[in-house]
C-alpha cells in the first residue's frame, strides 16, 4: 500500500518517525472537495475522517485545527485553545502561499512552516482516524495518538 507513486512529505514525515499508517487513495471529485465525499470514497465513517483547517489568530498568528469531517469548528473554541482573543479561517487564496498546500489536499503533517495544531480531543474515541496526506484523493489512516506525536500537536474541544 505505501508505494512511491504516492509518497508525500507527511508520508516521508511518518516514515522518519517510524509512525505506522496507511495510504488510502480515491478518485478525487474537483466539485466536491468535502471531507464527506472523501469519507464516503474510502468507505469510512464520517467520524473518522478528519479536515485540516488554517486559521489566523489575532495574537498568536497562524494556527492549525483538526476537526471530524461532519462537525463545523467553533472559532471561539479554536481561539481559546490557541491562545487567541479571536481568530479566523485562512482564506483559500492564501493556503498554499502559507502551507504549500491546497484546498482538499491540506495536511496537518509536512507545511512548510509548523505552525501550532490542534485536534479535536474526540479523536482519542477511535484506534484509528483519516486526515489528508498532503494531496488531493490521498488519506493517511493512523493512530490518533501517533498523529498527535507527529505533528506535536495537543487535543483540544474544536466543535460546537
Amino acid at each position: 500500500m505505501k508505494s512511491r507513486l504516492h509518497k508525500t512529505n507527511a508520508a516521508r514525515i511518518l516514515d522518519e518517525l517510524g509512525l505506522p499508517y496507511e495510504l488510502a487513495s480515491y478518485e478525487v471529485d474537483e466539485e466536491n472537495l468535502s471531507a464527506v465525499h472523501a469519507a464516503a470514497s474510502v468507505g469510512e465513517n464520517i467520524e473518522q475522517v478528519y479536515k485540516t483547517l488554517v486559521l489566523k489568530g489575532d495574537k498568536t498568528g497562524f494556527f492549525v485545527c483538526v476537526i471530524p469531517g461532519g462537525k463545523e469548528l467553533d472559532l471561539k473554541a479554536a481561539a481559546r485553545a490557541s491562545g487567541n482573543k479571536s481568530c479566523e479561517m485562512l482564506h483559500v487564496k492564501e493556503l498554499m502561499p502559507v502551507t504549500g498546500y491546497i484546498r482538499g489536499g491540506c495536511s496537518p503533517l509536512g507545511m512548510k512552516k509548523h505552525f501550532p495544531t490542534f485536534i479535536d480531543r474526540d479523536c482519542l474515541l477511535w484506534d484509528f482516524i483519516y486526515v489528508s496526506a498532503g494531496k488531493r484523493g490521498l488519506q493517511l489512516k493512523i493512530k490518533p495518538q501517533d498523529l498527535l506525536a507527529a505533528a506535536a500537536a495537543q487535543t483540544a474541544e474544536l466543535t460546537a
